[in-house]
């Protein structure tokens, strides 16, 4: 699949067929979230595969009964995967810090892998940190980032609406339009 194919398909799946996920193709996705850019090659992630039905329903409950995502977490997809960054590892550089920065870049890799191999993913960042911790027994030197069903779609869904490039971009200074 062409990069750009990628980057335009990708959508946030939240219902998944209960196809299981095979090792290599789940160890592809992985090694791809492994080769995303770091600030100065520190690495700071580490990921928990979540494959086992108890733990995913343990997982399930530090999320929010609103959370859309909820179902896909407990019960529809395979696997579950947690984004964990350690921010000691990572920098922080006129106050911004990068773990999450770095952390994100991974998880970007992983999903646009994922949706390169026919699997669908999906953004979870709406959950209680601490319960997710105790689950995945996280040391308390990481932050757990995000979570992520993977599984195979049940469905595509519709390109959602973005923002046109004049919206977005500025030319040479802030306020100054955008021309193509």
């Amino acid at each position: 699949m062409d990069l750009y194919q990628a980057l335009q398909g990708r959508r946030s799946i939240r219902k998944y067929k209960p196809d299981p996920i095979p090792a290599d193709l789940l160890e592809k996705v992985l090694d791809a979230a492994r080769m995303a850019p770091s600030w100065k090659n520190l690495q700071c992630w580490k990921f928990i595969v979540v494959q086992d039905p108890a733990r995913k329903e343990q997982l399930a409950e530090s999320l929010p009964a609103a959370n859309p995502a909820l179902k896909a977490v407990r019960e529809q997809a395979p696997v579950v995967i947690a984004l964990c960054a350690d921010p000691q590892q990572s920098g922080i550089q006129d106050g911004k810090e990068y773990y999450l920065l770095d952390a994100g870049l991974a998880m970007l890799q992983l999903m646009l892998a994922a949706y390169a191999e026919g699997l669908g993913t999906c953004w979870v960042c709406w959950f209680d940190e601490a319960k997710a911790r105790a689950v995945l027994q996280v040391p308390d030197r990481y932050r757990v980032v995000g979570l992520t069903p993977l599984g195979v779609p049940e469905h595509a869904p519709s390109p959602r609406p973005r923002q046109e490039l004049e919206e977005i971009v500025y030319m040479e200074e802030w306020g100054r339009p955008y021309k193509k």
